[in-house]
């Protein structure tokens, strides 16, 4: 009991940090209806810039605080996000009002290579480490419980604690403040929603910000926990499958789907992995939502679109 609990907790940890890099995707489809093919080169450039300013800045002022680099690179990573986040639209976004979903994807594609290529130009394809002070060290709960306890990632859970706590913020946001309802009717009508003055640019600006605000997060996270390389835009892939189950509109969906598919590939893994060969971890998030694909297209929680003729 005690081994099946220790792989249900790693399963939950895991999913919310598949939420946390999902929450992108719903937060731009939201706002736009494009279903944001970039997050993952979001997720690695917020990663490699944070990374390197981290080694920049005392190089630059002459200071060794491992605290206050972090913060500065922190803060000077937000800021390029934005800058991101404001060029995308007004060079892409802007020009693209109204033209069909297609092509809107087609942009984010361009986005997502050009993010990887000038990511890894500026900042350099090495592999990089970010260190803001997350302990590696196991913690063991449950001893008094279970035989040898429970044995726990401390860094996995501040990790799952920060992801938690960011996703109930933007929840919120969505849900309570007039921002939050002006996105929401910005992905419903684009003209309408213009017609009735709300300022689709400025509302653009603020959902890719707050989508980089994310992915910076996210890049944090994984590259402290798996450095700071190519890699991490594929791990950004894996909330794809997150977003089908949970549904491309759904704040909520994006939390459950992204603990049922961090649970089940544990689970999977551990206890089916040895019978089917191993490698279930791999696959498994993509052949449930293939499922799901087939049987509610719309996820669990998204809405489902009925066209009238």
């Amino acid at each position: 009991m005690g081994f099946f609990l220790e792989t249900l907790f790693g399963g939950l940890m895991a999913g919310m940090l598949y939420a946390l890099i999902a929450l992108g995707f719903v937060l731009i489809f939201k706002a736009s209806g494009v279903f944001n093919f970039a997050q993952g080169a979001m997720v690695l450039f917020a990663a490699l810039a944070m990374a390197r300013f981290a080694e920049w800045w005392p190089r630059w002022l002459g200071f060794d605080s491992k605290l206050l680099a972090n913060l500065l690179a922190f803060v000077t990573t937000m800021a390029v996000m934005v800058a991101v986040a404001w060029l995308i639209e007004k060079l892409v976004l802007g020009r693209l009002v109204n033209q069909d979903g297609i092509t809107l994807l087609m942009a984010t594609l361009g986005i997502t290579y050009f993010l990887d290529g000038f990511g890894q130009t500026l900042f350099g394809s090495d592999i990089y480490k970010i260190d803001v002070g997350m302990p590696k060290d196991p913690l063991i709960v449950a001893e008094q419980t279970f035989e040898g306890g429970i044995l726990l990632s401390q860094e996995d859970l501040i990790a799952a604690l920060v992801a938690a706590a960011l996703v109930a913020l933007l929840a919120l946001f969505f849900q309570k403040t007039s921002t939050g309802r002006a996105l929401r009717a910005v992905a419903d009508d684009h003209q309408a929603a213009q017609s009735i003055g709300i300022p689709l640019s400025r509302i653009w600006v603020i959902v890719w910000s707050v989508a980089g605000f994310v992915a910076l997060v996210a890049g944090i996270i994984w590259g402290s926990k798996l450095g700071v390389q190519f890699s991490l835009s594929m791990v950004a892939l894996k909330a794809l499958p997150v977003v089908i189950l949970g549904g491309l509109t759904s704040v909520p969906g994006a939390i459950v789907g992204g603990l049922l598919i961090g649970v089940g590939e544990k689970l999977s893994e551990v206890y089916l992995g040895p019978l089917l060969g191993g490698g279930i971890e791999i696959w498994f998030a993509y052949v449930l939502a293939l499922l799901f694909l087939l049987v509610r297209p719309q996820g669990l929680f998204g809405e489902k679109i009925i066209d009238r003729v």
